[in-house]
């Protein structure tokens, strides 16, 4: 069996999870019109290193603070529906279901909450996700992560210590960033989907699968 590690933003879908669900509170009248302005400032002084990722994380749960889990449940499956799926790039459907026939363990691995990327997980076929933990406090979001927003190597380092290391033959990894070269390159197999200038060289120097997938 071989372990096969999935990005989720621009990756297995064609946008950024975070920024479609801000729009999509917004538009259910769930949250105010400001938060997508305010996710899109927030996202752009976290790529500049000017934002951790735990104060990232945190303004951005704020619209689910003191909310029940089951309310945001419904929420988060209407929400997949409506704007997940349909930007689903069919060509990651396609290299899932091929891990999946052929026995392997799939992982989603985000750099968002797992309130959304594990029930996103769940949907694509994946046995589960690797995401920053959101607190729960009585059955109700508090608004803060769980601990610290580790890198997505560092959660990766961390779950696999938790596994028996030699059930995994090779692993895969798909990404379509240069932020998850760490993650790639634990990987036996690495694959890049829609690479920027940067990482499709490193990708043709290592010699890695490069992919083009359109939605």
């Amino acid at each position: 069996m071989d372990l096969a590690l999935f990005d989720l933003d621009e990756t297995l879908i064609c946008e950024d999870s975070a920024s479609l669900w801000s729009r999509w509170l917004v538009s259910q009248g769930y949250a105010p019109a400001s938060l997508v302005e305010q996710e899109r400032a927030l996202m752009a002084r976290y790529s500049q290193g000017l934002l951790s990722a735990e104060e990232y994380m945190q303004a951005t749960l704020s619209p689910l603070a003191g909310m029940g889990t089951l309310t945001v449940s419904g929420w988060v499956r209407r929400f997949i529906q409506r704007d997940i799926l349909p930007r689903v790039y069919p060509s990651a459907r396609e290299r899932v279901t091929w891990h999946q026939q052929r026995g392997d363990r799939v992982i989603v691995v985000s750099g968002g909450g797992d309130h959304l990327a594990a029930p996103i997980a769940q949907q694509l076929g994946a046995h589960g996700a690797l995401a920053v933990g959101v607190e729960i406090v009585d059955d109700r979001y508090s608004g803060l992560i769980c601990g610290t927003a580790c890198s997505k190597a560092g959660r990766l380092t961390h779950w696999l210590a938790t596994q028996n290391p030699a059930q995994f033959d090779q692993t895969w990894a798909y990404s379509d960033s240069v932020d998850d070269l760490p993650m790639l390159e634990q990987a036996d197999r690495a694959t890049v989907v829609n690479p920027a200038g940067p990482l499709h060289q490193l990708a043709q120097q290592r010699g890695w699968e490069i992919c083009r997938w359109v939605k």
